[in-house]
């Protein structure tokens, strides 16, 4: 898939780098989905789905459900279809993600799968983020840049750079592929009807990622001691905060510490926190324990599409909840989050207790 690179060259020489084209990447990929199934995703209310359409040099943004008759109404050119998460509606979509695991889960963030009609786009733009373009059905024209002007047009509703100067372009058919790292200018045109699979991976902002912390702290957070002044004295003025005042909170706010293991478990919860928009199904009639072990004595279990497992040592982070792998499995919760399934056997009883409630919750479900 990354035209005759091994993973780790891969790694070395192009990711968070330069750009990569690779011819046939999926021999014989024609895509997942039909843009008439796209569509029918896109009048869901649990998806999230934009239309993006230009006249001239007007260009236009309306955020799903849309109903089908939207898209009946549009011209025969210049607007494109964008839906997010495909991977969560679609086993397939899961498996093609799935191909991308020499990037560690952790970074992975969804399938957006596009359709465009001819001369579609959302315009010239660059993403913060890594992404692999996939092409399913027809061709879409490529440019990109290395340009360092990143000036938006102005009163536009979306983000496209003002003035792009394309450096190198290409035609992409079904199967091949174009890699980009973050910040790397680029715009892709429809040249006849085509869909576009989109393999995006996270890559949250230090502030993000602080305010993300500071939440978690604030949960796990026992500073001893209170306030006292027993040496206070007089003020001329009692509306003014004194130099003790300040002095003692801010010895008191300097008590505050945090280890390499209070991070990990912070990036453990907040990796796996599925989006907001992701809601799970329990089972409507769940088996008993007894009943769920026997089963899974002769089935195997996979994760949701919609899970994400992690783990740091012995901490394992299922969609958001840390958890400590009962002892004598930590081996085998490693292989679920790796590989996202589980054979059938005979596992430990807290193993068993644990899955079960994942069973329960939605989170995982039977092979």
């Amino acid at each position: 898939m990354l035209g005759g690179l091994s993973p780790e060259n891969f790694l070395a020489r192009y990711w968070h780098k330069k750009p990569l084209l690779i011819r046939q990447a999926l021999p014989g990929f024609n895509g997942l989905l039909s843009p008439d199934d796209l569509m029918h995703l896109a009048g869901e209310e649990e998806v999230e789905s934009r239309l993006v359409s230009r006249s001239q040099e007007i260009w236009k943004l309306a955020h799903g459900p849309f109903a089908p008759k939207t898209f009946s109404r549009l011209a025969k050119k210049n607007w494109t279809l964008l839906v997010q998460s495909v991977d969560h509606r679609l086993d397939a979509g899961a498996a093609l993600l799935a191909r991308f695991d020499f990037i560690p889960h952790a970074r992975l963030d969804d399938l957006m799968v596009s359709y465009a009609v001819p001369g579609g786009g959302v315009g010239p733009h660059f993403d913060s983020y890594d992404v692999f373009l996939l092409q399913g059905m027809g061709r879409r024209r490529w440019r990109i840049s290395a340009q360092r002007d990143m000036e938006f047009l102005p009163d536009v509703p979306l983000r496209i750079l003002r003035r792009f100067e394309a450096e190198q372009e290409w035609v992409l058919e079904p199967g091949d592929m174009l890699y980009l790292p973050p910040h790397y200018a680029h715009d892709g045109i429809a040249e006849d009807a085509c869909m576009t699979y989109s393999i995006g991976f996270r890559a949250p902002s230090a502030q993000e990622l602080a305010v993300g912390f500071l939440d978690w702290l604030h949960e796990h957070l026992d500073l001893p001691g209170r306030y006292a002044d027993p040496a206070l004295r007089l003020q001329r003025h009692p509306g003014q905060l004194s130099d003790d005042l300040i002095a003692q909170v801010s010895t008191m706010l300097e008590s505050i510490r945090w280890t390499e293991d209070d991070v990990a478990r912070f990036a453990g919860s907040w990796f796996s926190e599925p989006k907001p928009t992701v809601f799970f199904e329990p089972p409507a009639h769940p088996l008993g324990l007894a009943i769920f072990t026997r089963r899974l004595a002769h089935t195997g279990i996979k994760l949701d599409r919609r899970s994400r497992l992690l783990f740091s040592g012995r901490r394992f982070f299922c969609n958001g909840e840390e958890v400590l792998a009962p002892p004598r499995t930590s081996t085998v919760l490693r292989s679920l989050a790796d590989s996202r399934r589980l054979a059938p056997g005979n596992y430990p009883l807290a193993l068993a207790e644990l899955l079960h409630d994942w069973y329960e919750a939605g989170w995982v479900q039977w092979e």
